[in-house]
């Protein structure tokens, strides 16, 4: 798990690589037609494609004369899950802090016990 997790981080650390998957959220594509708004050639796209085939987070089709590339979106489950975890972990940290802050707060809220002066240190 933690393999594949880091080469889905790493497949997505590239800006260009992740536009494409952005772009494969709204329907699968060819790769010319992914290839169209980059001013790189259709050989470059499919090297980035290739990587984020690596990580699992495409997949490849062929149908007829047509190859389709299709986003295999329970990659991202596996994501989430990670991410879900140590954002859990976090969150209870910062509430442990909300707690200390809280007391040292009520703590300094409370006025100082009123004293009555004594006669002792008088002079007579």
């Amino acid at each position: 798990m933690t393999n594949q997790l880091s080469r889905v981080f790493a497949a997505l650390a590239d800006p260009t690589r992740r536009d494409l998957v952005a772009r494969l959220t709204v329907a699968d594509a060819t790769v010319n037609a992914l290839a169209e708004p980059y001013d790189v050639s259709v050989q470059a796209i499919s090297k980035h494609l290739m990587v984020l085939e690596d990580a699992g987070l495409v997949t490849k089709t062929r149908k007829a004369q047509t190859r389709s590339v299709h986003l295999e979106a329970e990659v991202f489950d596996l994501m989430t899950a990670w991410i879900e975890r140590y954002r859990r972990q976090a969150e209870q940290r910062y509430q442990r802090l909300d707690a200390v802050l809280a007391e040292l707060k009520d703590s300094e809220a409370v006025p100082p016990e009123v004293t009555t002066p004594t006669t002792e240190g008088r002079a007579s």
